[in-house]
């Protein structure tokens, strides 16, 4: 499974609905989403109306529209935006739950290729059905408040938008980035036993 382009600017529209709810902006304009996220606005708009079609997000028309989620955040799991976008997570068919197809293996019962690729699927089945948007939305929203980053389409990052892109700029690409393991640790850390 690879994740397309189509499928990166989803999630990152729909994590942005999401910070935008958190910071009492339900309703995001597509403009907003593309001039944060430095994404194209054409397909952007495109990618919402599959999420749209999807039933993610909900769009309002009018001079003050845009866009908001369809559905409370815990109740949107990455692995369904995932295949919505890009389909079945599997890397092969014959491996696939929601589209098998089968392989031309002559013995698939005892096949080491779809073992192997069956794990695959599975580990990382289990770790976009097991994150919602909310636990995203939480962990980025706690990174950037330790960190003294301005929220995302709120008044204070309004006046220091400026700020903080000299400062993700300056930043070495290695401190912008955090593998899974530091999603998994940051959804707990704070919540020492």
């Amino acid at each position: 499974m690879k994740l397309s382009k189509k499928g990166e600017y989803a999630l990152r529209a729909l994590i942005d609905l999401g910070i935008g709810s958190e910071v009492g902006r339900s309703l995001l304009q597509v403009t907003e989403i593309a001039e944060k996220e430095k994404l194209p606005i054409k397909f952007l708009e495109q990618v919402m109306q599959h999420l749209k079609e999807g039933g993610f997000i909900q769009s309002q028309r009018g001079k003050f529209g845009g866009y908001r989620l369809a559905r409370p955040a815990n109740q949107i799991t990455m692995g369904q935006v995932v295949r919505l976008i890009d389909g079945p997570l599997a890397p092969i068919g014959c491996v696939s739950q929601t589209a098998y197809e089968p392989c031309s293996c002559p013995d698939e019962v005892h096949c080491g290729l779809r073992m192997l690729m069956l794990d695959v699927r599975n580990a990382i089945a289990g770790i976009l059905d097991r994150y919602s948007l909310a636990d995203v939305v939480e962990v980025t929203l706690r990174k950037m408040r330790r960190d003294g980053v301005p929220l995302p389409f709120s008044q204070s990052a309004r006046t220091s938008h400026r700020t903080a892109t000299v400062v993700a700029l300056v930043q070495p690409p290695s401190a912008r980035l955090e593998p899974v393991e530091g999603l998994i640790n940051n959804l707990f850390s704070d919540y020492a036993i």
